[in-house]
C-alpha cells in the first residue's frame, strides 16, 4: 500500500446538511416514469415537476438557500399554490436560461414546448390572509413533435436557443424569437433518446440513446452525426455530460450484467479512455460536471452523492455525501451564483419525499479573503452570441465572469465585442417581464447583460422541416437597419429565380465545407490523442 497521499486541494470537500427550513416541505413531485432529473434550477429560481389533475404542470420556487431561511416566503408550501399548467399531458422536463434567470422552458408529453417569463411580484404574499394563487401563463407556445417532446436544453453561449429531443428520435434546434419552424434537425438515432449535453460553447451536442450509441453533431454542418461510438453495454437510462475545454464526455450507464458504470471518452473518436463499474443497484445516475475538475454522481434512489476529481485520465475518489433519504432527482446550481464567502465551490438541490433540498459542497478554509484558486471563472450571463449569428455560422468564446467581484473575464480569443439583440418582450402579460435578475449570487452578474429578441405571448406553431440558415429573414422588430435615401429596383421574375437557385446551391456547397472541416477536425484530434497515448506508454515502459 503507497505511503504517499495524493495532493489535491478538494481532497476534504464535504457535503454540508441543512436544516429543513433551509429548503422545501409539502412538495408535490410528479408520478411520471419518464427518466430526467425532475428539477432544474437558475441563479433565482428553482422548477420541479408537479403531480397536478388535469394536465400537466411544474411548480416556479424562490431559489433557496442552505445557509438562511427566506424571511419572507414559507419553506412549508400550502397546499394549493400557483402553477405552470398550460400543458395537457404531463411535463417532463424544464431548464432555465443561463443568460436570463427568469425564462424557463419546458417539455411535456404532450409534444408541446412551453417558455415561461417570471415576474418577482409572482411571489407577493403568498400563504397570507386572503392570497389567492394565480397560474403561470406561457408567453411562447411551440408544436415541438407528433409525439411527447423528453428533453429541452438551452444552448450555452447563443442567446435564445433551445434544443428538444422528441419521440420521433430527433433532436430539433429552435429560435425562440422566430420560432415557426425548427432552424436544424438532428437524426440518425435509433431509438429513444435518454439525454443530450452541448458543449461549452455550444458548437457540438453529445446524445446518449437506447441504441447504446454515443453521437457528436455539429448542429450547423448537417443532421447527420459526425461521430458515432458504442456506449454502455445495457440499454437502461445512460445519461452524458460535457467535460468543460477537456475535449472528452462522461457518460453514466449500465453494463450487460446491470452494473452501474461510468465512462469517459474521447470526443476526437469516441474512444473510451476509462470505464468504472459503482454497483449493482438499479437506479439510474445522474452525472454533473463542475470547472474544478470535479464529477458528481447522484443515483436515483440512493441516498449518498459520490464525486471524482479528474487528473491525467483518472478519476480520483474524494468523498461522498451520505442521507438516509434517497434522491428521485437533482439538479445543480449555476457556478456565479455560489457563495463564495462560505467557500462553497458547488450546489445540488435534491429532490426526496415530498422535500426540497439544497446541499452545499464546500471546501473547508478559515479565510476572509477570496479563495481564488478554488474557484475559476464562472459562465457569465452574458451571451456571446445572438441566435442568428450562431446558425450563420459564426463561433465565439464563452464569456466568463470572476466569482470576486463580477467582473467580466476576457481571454485573447475573446476580444470580440458582445452580441446585438433587442430586448425580449410579452406586453400581453403582467408577469411577462423578461428582466434578468442576479438572484442570491455573492458574486454581482455584468450589468448589462443583452436579452433575447422581441416574441408575443401565446402563439402557437407546428414544426416543419428547417429552411437553410442563409435564407432567414432580419426583421425589423430585432434589428433596427439605418435609413437610406435610395430604394433598391424590384428584381425580375428571371433574376428573382436566379437568385434562388444560386443561394440554394451555395448553402448546399457551404454546409457540406462545414461537414468536411469538422471530420478533418476531429481526425486531426484523434491523431493527437494516439500521439499523446504513444508518448505516455513510452515513459511507462
Amino acid at each position: 500500500m503507497s505511503r504517499f497521499v495524493r495532493a489535491s486541494k478538494y481532497r476534504h470537500v464535504f457535503g454540508q446538511p441543512t436544516r429543513k427550513e433551509h429548503g422545501y416541505e409539502n412538495v408535490k413531485v410528479t408520478n411520471s416514469a419518464w427518466d430526467t432529473n425532475l428539477i432544474s434550477s437558475s441563479g433565482q429560481y428553482i422548477s420541479v415537476n408537479w403531480n397536478a389533475s388535469g394536465g400537466g404542470a411544474f411548480a416556479i420556487l424562490p431559489l433557496p438557500s442552505p445557509f438562511q431561511t427566506s424571511p419572507s416566503f414559507p419553506y412549508k408550501l400550502p397546499d394549493t399554490l400557483p402553477l405552470a399548467r398550460s400543458h395537457t399531458a404531463p411535463v417532463l422536463d424544464t431548464d432555465w436560461s443561463p443568460h436570463n434567470d427568469a425564462l424557463v422552458a419546458s417539455a411535456g408529453e404532450d409534444g408541446k414546448i412551453m417558455i415561461w417569463s417570471v415576474s418577482p411580484s409572482a411571489f407577493e404574499g403568498w400563504g397570507t390572509e386572503g392570497w389567492v394563487p394565480q397560474d403561470f401563463d406561457p408567453v411562447l407556445r411551440i408544436d415541438g413533435s407528433p409525439r411527447k417532446v423528453g428533453q429541452v436544453l438551452f444552448h450555452p453561449s447563443a442567446e435564445g436557443v433551445l434544443a428538444a429531443s422528441g419521440g420521433e428520435c430527433t433532436v430539433k434546434l429552435w429560435d425562440i424569437a422566430n420560432p415557426e419552424e425548427p432552424r436544424a434537425v438532428l437524426n440518425g438515432h435509433g431509438d429513444v433518446i435518454q439525454s443530450m449535453a452541448f458543449n461549452p460553447t455550444g458548437t457540438l451536442l453529445a446524445t446518449t440513446c437506447r441504441d447504446r450509441k454515443l453521437r457528436i453533431f455539429d448542429p450547423r454542418a448537417g443532421g447527420e452525426p459526425v461521430r458515432v461510438g458504442d456506449g454502455h453495454g445495457g440499454i437502461k437510462g445512460s445519461r452524458v455530460t460535457w467535460m468543460g475545454e477537456l475535449d472528452k464526455i462522461a457518460t453514466t450507464g449500465f453494463s450487460k450484467m446491470s452494473d452501474r458504470q461510468v465512462g469517459i471518452w474521447e470526443v476526437a473518436g469516441l474512444g473510451n479512455v476509462k470505464t468504472i463499474s459503482l454497483d449493482m443497484s438499479a437506479g439510474v445516475v445522474m452525472p454533473f460536471w463542475t470547472d474544478n475538475q470535479i464529477l458528481f454522481l447522484a443515483g436515483k434512489g440512493d441516498g449518498n452523492i459520490r464525486y471524482y476529481e479528474y487528473e491525467s485520465d483518472s478519476l480520483h475518489p474524494l468523498a461522498e455525501h451520505k442521507s438516509s433519504e434517497p434522491q428521485r432527482g437533482m439538479c445543480f446550481l449555476p457556478r456565479r451564483a455560489l457563495n463564495v464567502a462560505e467557500c462553497e465551490i458547488a450546489r445540488a438541490y435534491k429532490v426526496h419525499g415530498s422535500s426540497i433540498e439544497p446541499i452545499a459542497f464546500i471546501v473547508p478554509r478559515k479565510a476572509d479573503s477570496f479563495q481564488s484558486d478554488i474557484y475559476p471563472p464562472a459562465p457569465s450571463i452574458e451571451p456571446s452570441l445572438s441566435a442568428t449569428e450562431f446558425f450563420n455560422g459564426k463561433t465565439a468564446p464563452l464569456k466568463l465572469v470572476s466569482l470576486a467581484d463580477g467582473s467580466s473575464v476576457v481571454g485573447s480569443s475573446a476580444a470580440a465585442p458582445p452580441s446585438t439583440s433587442a430586448s425580449f418582450s410579452a406586453a400581453a402579460s403582467p408577469s411577462a417581464s423578461f428582466s434578468s435578475g442576479g438572484g442570491a449570487a455573492s458574486a454581482p452578474p455584468p450589468s448589462a447583460a443583452p436579452r433575447p429578441a422581441a416574441i408575443q405571448p401565446k402563439r402557437t406553431f407546428s414544426a416543419s422541416a428547417p429552411t437553410p440558415v442563409e435564407q432567414t429573414p432580419i426583421t425589423p422588430a430585432a434589428y433596427s437597419q439605418p435609413t437610406k435615401s435610395w430604394e433598391a429596383p424590384a428584381p425580375t421574375p428571371v433574376a428573382d429565380s436566379t437568385l434562388k437557385e444560386e443561394n440554394a446551391r451555395l448553402t448546399t456547397e457551404l454546409r457540406e465545407a462545414r461537414e468536411k472541416i469538422r471530420n478533418l477536425e476531429l481526425q486531426v484530434e484523434s491523431v493527437r490523442a494516439n500521439a499523446r497515448r504513444a508518448a505516455q506508454a513510452l515513459l511507462d515502459g
